[in-house]
């Protein structure tokens, strides 16, 4: 179902996340203005504050553009892109690209060459079949990208996106060449925690697939029903959900969750009671089964022992 709005694409619901968007880019801007003068552990809560927006953007907002582009116009879209770029520090279009082939392998296991359709795979940089450690995706992965590789993979599909893509690094590179300018400090104290934001960002995309099955569409991803998680994230906690249907707009996972249930629960898809990025802190059963409870009550029977780290 399409909206009569002239502006949004698929829902004026949209609007929230987008006003959410140029919140977070208008913090970001805050911070620059109040470091000089705010106290160290005013700063250092701000900036645990930005690093979880880093991966609730990425999460949520970033990643629901990639699915159903916000807004009719074109350009628009291509604006926000830019947006979402500087306000985090990475290529929104490189993101699009990478999360493409994430839903070409779906955390997908090695081939006999030792390589995974998935860039973001769990199993990627393994040394078996099991996941790799929650530790080194977490931390290393922010520096496993290799943007000439993304670049080439864009430009054979469209050679603009590959060079906007380019400028949406080189505008967030730039933004911070003029914070160093005015004060070289600011880069010292916002570095580490952009950084620490990525990796929020990664071990959240590491519990949405732990434990899931590459092996059953139904089963790829793992999903969270907790409700103030939805609520925030816009429904990032329904990813084995998106990883069945991905073109299905955030506003209507529940009803495509009701939709597919029992199919679930033969297939056995793995069901958290935590948001993702607290995986480790399931005491429930690898795999969900006939008791698991309903999506509200966001929790299951235990049988058997956790994955955690």
């Amino acid at each position: 179902m399409k909206t009569s709005s002239r502006l949004f694409a698929y829902t004026r619901m949209d609007a929230i996340p987008v006003l959410c968007a140029v919140a977070h880019f208008a913090y970001v801007l805050f911070l620059f203005y109040l470091f000089p003068t705010a106290p160290w552990w005013l700063l250092i809560i701000l900036g645990l504050i930005y690093s979880v927006a880093i991966d609730w953007n990425i999460s949520s907002i970033a990643h629901n553009l990639i699915h159903n582009p916000y807004f009719r116009w074109k350009p628009l879209n291509y604006a926000f892109s830019l947006l979402e770029s500087v306000t985090m520090g990475f290529s929104q279009m490189f993101y699009d690209q990478i999360h493409t082939r994430h839903h070409m392998g779906n955390s997908d296991r090695k081939n006999e060459n030792g390589e995974t359709t998935d860039w973001l795979s769990i199993y990627r940089h393994s040394h078996d079949d099991e996941p790799e450690s929650v530790w080194k995706y977490t931390f290393l992965g922010y520096f496993r990208d290799d943007p000439r590789k993304i670049f080439r993979e864009i430009k054979r599909k469209k050679s603009f996106d590959a060079y906007f893509g380019v400028f949406e690094i080189a505008s967030w590179v730039c933004i911070m060449a003029v914070a160093a300018w005015f004060n070289w400090k600011f880069l010292l104290y916002y570095l580490p925690f952009y950084y620490f934001g990525h990796c929020l960002a990664f071990l959240n995309g590491y519990y949405r697939h732990y434990g899931g099955n590459p092996d059953e569409p139904i089963a790829w991803g793992v999903s969270s029903y907790h409700r103030l998680y939805n609520w925030t994230w816009f429904n990032a906690g329904y990813h084995a959900e998106h990883h069945f249907r991905p073109k299905v707009h955030w506003t209507e996972m529940k009803l495509l969750r009701d939709r597919i249930v029992e199919e679930q629960r033969c297939a056995g898809t793995r069901v958290i009671a935590p948001p993702h990025a607290l995986g480790f802190l399931h005491h429930e059963p690898a795999r969900q089964d006939s008791t698991t409870a309903t999506p509200e009550s966001g929790s299951e029977t235990s049988r058997s022992a956790p994955a955690g780290l």
